[in-house]
C-alpha cells in the first residue's frame, strides 16, 4: 500500500529472467502489451519495466509535462493498459474509477460507487489500492472492501461484492478501527481466471478469497490471516505455482487454483504496526520487509520447507516501499517516512550485507528500467540514477510535484505517471527519437 503510515505507523540475470517468464505464464489470461503497467508494481509486480528505455538526463526544468489531470482524494497509484490510464480516487461521497487517454489526458469514461470510509489517522479518505487490469477487465478494491470488476473499454460494472459484509473482515484487533488503520490497502492479483484478494476474514477462514474473474463467484476461501497493506505476488518456486501474501501477522503461500496453503511463517506483530511492502521473490527465497522494529527477513523455500537465510532490523527495513531485485542485489529504502532519516540502500540479497548507502536520502518509491532507477521521493522530487552495485550515481533530479507524493508511480511507454492526491502528471522520461 502506498502510504505514509504517519505517526503510528541471489541469483543471476539469467535466473531472474526465468523467474519473470514463469510469472508471466502464471498470469495466463493477461493480455498486457509491451510498455503497459497494468497493476501495482508493473507487469510482474516487481517494480521492473524491462521494455522501457529511459533518457540519460533531463533539462534543468525537469521532464516534459505531457498532460495533467485533476484528482480527488486517495493514495491509489494508476494502472496503464491498452492506451488507457486507470485512475482510482474519491470525489465527495463517491469512489470513482476514471479511464483517461494515455496520449491526451482526456477522460474516456467514468464509473462511481458509494463511499463511506472515514479515516482514523490521516485526513485522506480515498481508496488505497492500484487497479488491476486483465484483458478487457479492470478490478478495483475500495477503502471499505468494495470489490468491483468493470469493462476496461466502457466502465460498465460487471460484478461487485462487499467483502467486509460477506466475510466479516471488519473485525480488527482491540483498538484498531473496523477497516484497519488506513482502510483496505492490498491490491488484488489475478491468476488462472481468478481474482485473489487478502480480504482478512480470519474468523470465517477467509483471510484470502478467490473470485471468478468472469462472474465474480467465490471459487475458494482460505486461511485465518488478517488483512495487511501488502499486495500478493505470483511466483513459481520449486516448480510450484503459488501466490504469496504478506498478511497482518503471517506470510503465507497458497496454490492459486485451489487456495491450499503451501507454507507460512510469522511476520509482524499486533498493535500500531503495518506491513505495506509486497513480497519479493529471489530465486527460491522470499524477502519481506517492514519497519516498526520487526525489520526484514529472507527465507529460503525448499520442498515446502523453510529456513531463514538472514533476518535483521538494520539492513532494509522499509515502511512500505517494495525493494527492486537485480543481479542478486536488493535496492530499496531503509527507514520510515514519518520519522525522517530514510536512506537509499543496495543490499546483497544472499547475505544481508549493505553494499552501499546514500544516507539522508528521504523516503521514496522505486522503479527500475534500462539499467536505471526512477526514484519518486515523497517530497515531490523525481530522481534518475544508475542501477548499480558500485554506489549511488545520480543522473538527473527535478521537483515534479508540490506537497507530498505518496501514491505509487507508474511507467509505461516512456511516460511516468505520478500524483499527489490533487494532480496526476504524465511526464516524458523515455528516450526521444531524434
Amino acid at each position: 500500500m502506498p502510504r505514509p503510515i504517519l505517526s503510528i505507523l541471489t541469483h543471476s540475470r539469467s535466473s531472474r529472467t526465468g523467474l519473470v517468464l514463469a510469472c508471466c505464464a502464471l498470469l495466463g489470461t493477461s493480455s498486457a502489451q509491451a510498455g503497459d503497467w497494468p497493476q501495482i508494481l508493473g507487469p510482474n509486480r516487481t517494480g521492473i519495466a524491462s521494455d522501457e528505455r529511459l533518457a540519460e538526463t533531463w533539462p534543468a526544468t525537469g521532464p516534459r509535462v505531457v498532460w495533467d489531470h485533476l484528482m480527488g482524494s486517495g493514495f491509489s497509484g494508476v494502472a496503464v493498459s491498452g492506451g488507457r490510464v486507470l485512475v482510482f480516487d474519491r470525489d465527495g461521497e463517491r469512489e470513482r474509477l476514471t479511464a483517461v487517454s494515455a496520449s491526451s489526458g482526456k477522460t474516456l469514461w467514468q464509473a462511481s460507487f458509494p463511499a463511506t470510509f472515514v479515516p482514523a489517522y490521516v485526513n485522506d479518505n480515498g481508496p488505497r489500492c492500484v487497479p488491476t487490469v486483465i484483458g478487457n477487465r479492470v478490478v478495483v478494491f475500495g477503502a471499505t472492501g468494495g470489490l468491483r470488476c468493470l469493462e476496461a473499454g466502457s466502465g460498465k460494472i460487471l460484478w461487485s461484492h462487499d467483502t467486509m459484509a460477506l466475510f466479516n473482515s471488519k473485525r480488527a484487533f482491540k483498538g484498531e478501527p473496523p477497516e484497519g488503520y488506513f482502510g483496505k490497502g492490498s491490491s488484488p492479483v489475478v491468476a488462472n481466471g481468478l481474482v485473489i484478494v487478502n480480504v482478512g476474514g480470519a474468523e470465517k477462514n477467509a483471510g484470502v478469497v478467490a473470485f471468478g474473474l468472469a462472474d465474480g463467484k467465490v471459487a475458494w476461501k482460505s486461511s485465518d490471516v488478517r488483512a495487511s497493506y501488502s499486495s500478493p505476488v505470483l511466483a513459481n518456486i520449486g516448480g510450484k505455482s503459488q501466490v504469496i501474501v504478506a498478511a497482518r501477522l503471517n506470510v503465507i503461500s497458497l496454490d492459486p487454483r485451489t487456495g491450499k496453503e503451501l507454507f507460512r511463517f510469522p511476520f509482524g506483530r499486533s498493535g500500531p504496526t503495518v506491513t505495506g511492502a509486497s513480497p519479493v521473490v529471489v530465486g527460491d527465497q522470499v524477502f519481506i520487509t517492514a519497519s516498526y522494529r520487526f525489520g526484514a527477513v529472507m527465507t529460503k523455500v525448499v520442498g515446502g520447507r523453510l529456513s531463514e537465510t538472514w533476518r535483521s532490523d538494520d539492513v532494509l527495513s522499509s515502511q512500505y516501499t517494495t525493494a527492486i531485485v537485480d543481479d542478486g542485489r536488493l535496492y530499496g529504502i531503509h527507514g520510515r517516512q514519518d520519522v525522517g532519516g530514510a536512506a537509499l540502500r543496495c543490499v546483497d540479497a544472499s547475505t544481508g550485507k549493505v553494499v552501499w548507502e546514500e544516507t539522508g536520502f528521504g523516503y521514496a518509491t522505486l522503479i527500475a528500467a534500462d539499467g536505471k532507477l526512477l526514484i519518486q521521493k515523497t517530497n515531490g522530487t523525481l530522481v534518475l540514477a544508475r542501477l548499480s552495485p558500485n554506489g549511488y550515481h545520480e543522473l538527473a533530479t527535478a521537483k515534479v510535484l508540490t506537497g507530498t507524493a505518496r501514491a505509487l508511480p507508474a511507467l509505461a511507454g516512456g511516460r511516468f505517471y505520478v500524483h499527489n492526491s490533487r494532480t496526476l502528471k504524465c511526464l516524458e522520461v523515455g528516450r526521444v527519437a531524434r
